[in-house]
């Protein structure tokens, strides 16, 4: 436990944290590992926990239509977190994360986690902030990476 408290507690995503809510988080975080073309989630499953991501790649897919492959919108790696819907209704998730490397990561309980959020509004406030950073950044990311974006169309 102290390994993942000294990991957590340095994380951007937990630094800084009131140290009885960083106990609270660290008695419920393990550590998980997966292997290259597993499925961490898949898209409409409930989305129950989220992950720091350790060591790895995971790339996050979206399928466009059932006749096609899969596109992969975004590279998840060292140090980032995967996974925000469990915070959001209806707690499904919006996409496929695929290992594209072996992973190790801490796997958090985000079904807990939202309780005691509910429970104490001021850790839901603290972790709703935090989350709030990595979406805006993730989104900023995404939309880099969207090659639509730089096809410009004739005005007439």
């Amino acid at each position: 436990m102290q390994k993942l408290e000294s990991i957590l507690g340095e994380h951007y995503c937990f630094k800084g944290l009131d140290k009885g809510y960083l106990d609270m988080i660290v008695e419920k975080a393990e550590e998980v590992s997966f292997q290259e073309g597993e499925f961490i989630f898949r898209e409409n499953e409930m989305a129950d926990k989220f992950y720091i991501i350790q060591e790895g790649i995971v790339g996050l897919e979206a399928k466009l239509a059932a006749d096609r492959d899969p596109i992969t919108i975004q590279m998840i790696g060292e140090g980032d977190v995967l996974g925000w819907a469990w915070l959001f209704p209806p707690y499904m998730w919006h996409f496929d994360a695929k290992v594209v490397a072996s992973t190790k990561a801490i796997s958090l309980d985000g079904q807990f986690m939202r309780t005691k959020c509910e429970e104490d509004h001021d850790l839901g406030y603290e972790l709703l902030k935090r989350f709030a950073h990595i979406i805006q950044q993730r989104l900023q990311a995404v939309r880099l990476q969207n090659p639509n974006m730089y096809v410009v169309k004739s005005k007439s």
